[in-house]
Formats: C-alpha cells, sequence, structure tokens
C-alpha cells in the first residue's frame, strides 16, 4: 500500500477466549479494494473527537479556524489571528488534548489579562499516561521531535530495560519495563524528554515531571540516591547510551 493509505476495520471475530484470547481483525485499505487479515490477542478501541468550532459565530467576528479538523490556531499567549479573542483547552491546534492542561492554560491567561502577570503556558514539558495494564508515562519531548528541535547530534540519550522486583515471584519477563531519558548534551545534559513504560508509570512521571520544570540534568539524576526497590530508581542509574549500541537486555533481578 502507499505510504497515505490507511487500514479501516471492517470485522473482529473471537477465534480464541481467554485474557488474551485470539482476535481475528478483517481491515479495508483506503487506496481500494484490498483486505488485509490478522491475528491479535487485544484490540484497542478509540474513536477520537470532534472540535465544535463552526456554527458559533467565529467566522463572523473573523476568527480563523483549520477548516480540516475545527481546530483554532493561536500564538504563544493563546491569542487567535482577531487580538481581542483567545482560546484555550482542546480547540487548540496543535496542542495537548488534556483537561489538565486546558486548567493551566486557562488560569494564567486570566492572570495574564487581569492580574499582571506574564507567565505562560507551558506546553512541551506536559505529563501524561497511557493507562494501558502496563502504563507509559511520558514528559517532554519524543525523540524523533527532540532530533527536529535540537538535531540528533546534539543528543545523547540514555534507556534501559529493566524488571520490577514485584515481578520476581510471577515469574515475569524480565525485559517488559522501558526506562529512557533524552538529553541535550549542549546544555549541561539537561533532560528534554522522560519516558516510561511499567507499573505506575502515572505516579512515577508527575514527579520527575516537576523536576524537569526545575531544569533536571543527567548529573542530577545520578547524583539522586534512588528507593530500592522501586521502579524509579532506575532513572538515577541509567548508564547505557542509545549511540553505543550496547545491549540493554536484563539478565537477572
Amino acid at each position: 500500500m502507499g505510504g497515505g493509505a490507511a487500514l479501516f476495520p471492517r470485522q473482529v471475530l473471537q477465534l480464541q477466549k481467554g485474557s488474551p484470547g485470539k482476535l481475528k481483525v478483517v481491515a479495508r485499505s483506503t487506496e481500494g479494494p484490498e483486505t488485509v487479515e490478522g491475528v491479535y490477542n487485544t484490540v484497542l478501541l478509540a474513536i477520537g473527537r470532534d472540535s465544535c468550532t463552526k456554527g458559533i459565530g467565529l467566522e463572523k467576528i473573523g476568527v480563523k479556524i483549520n477548516e480540516k479538523n475545527g481546530k483554532i490556531p493561536v500564538n504563544d499567549m493563546e491569542q487567535t489571528n482577531v487580538p481581542y479573542v483567545y482560546a484555550v483547552g482542546d480547540v487548540l491546534e496543535g496542542k495537548p488534548q488534556l483537561t489538565p492542561v486546558a486548567m493551566q492554560a486557562g488560569k494564567l491567561l486570566a492572570r495574564r489579562l487581569f492580574g499582571g502577570c506574564l507567565e505562560k503556558c507551558d506546553y512541551v514539558n506536559v505529563p501524561t499516561v497511557v493507562f494501558t495494564p502496563l502504563e507509559y508515562g511520558c514528559c517532554g519531548l519524543s525523540e524523533e521531535r527532540a532530533a527536529q528541535e535540537y538535531q540528533r547530534e546534539n543528543l545523547e540519550v540514555y534507556h534501559t530495560l529493566f524488571w520490577p522486583l514485584e515481578w520476581t515471584v510471577a515469574c515475569r519477563d524480565n525485559n517488559a519495563c522501558y526506562a529512557k531519558i533524552i538529553c541535550n548534551k549542549f546544555d549541561n545534559e539537561r533532560v528534554v524528554g522522560f519516558h516510561i513504560l511499567g507499573p505506575n508509570a502515572g505516579e512515577i512521571t508527575q514527579g520527575f515531571a516537576a523536576a524537569m520544570k526545575c531544569g533536571l540534568t543527567k548529573r542530577l539524576l545520578d547524583d539522586t540516591v534512588g528507593i530500592h526497590p522501586t521502579c524509579a530508581e532506575v532513572f538515577t542509574t541509567l548508564e547505557i547510551t542509545k549511540s553505543s549500541g550496547l545491549d540493554i537486555m536484563q539478565k537477572g533481578c
């Protein structure tokens, strides 16, 4: 299929019961009659959301919106192309669709307009979590986005697979969890991206997000005493870089 093709699921059949079981998915390509079949143990359905910005009078006062998705472009002060009209929350183009972000942006906007403050909403260091059975948490930039902003040669990526101690008795896979930080080598190895896949990733990410707001660096992580046995302590002992090409597989507890 071409690079712009997408697949639309047409049918999901249960082949085997269980948690996980086996599910057969039949999908159709958007670029023709081609049908694709696959067998999976999990199917995640996410329907997304639309921006309800059309038909509320914005066009009458000249506020520009993205005709394709209904999102509203704003500058770094949440100001639309009409100087006296501002927007915050999920309707913003290119901004995280998260309730706490909308609340923070609205609070700071009110303070700027009526309280004489200057602080703007930080849309980069926003912690967020995917609450799948094995949680994924992140804050800051992805590795790909960081490479665009800082150039890949200016970055150092530290990573490792790890094994929560509480999984020892359950005999789960030694390498089911993952930790990664992305550092700007020419800014004192400041952490610009934080990523964790593991138990309680949300609780872990929330604390590290505060540290990143304070300018967290690799050296500060190295100088922090880890709490043993926790998953979060892995960030105080990261040594292997992606550029080294060394194996990050864990062989024991």
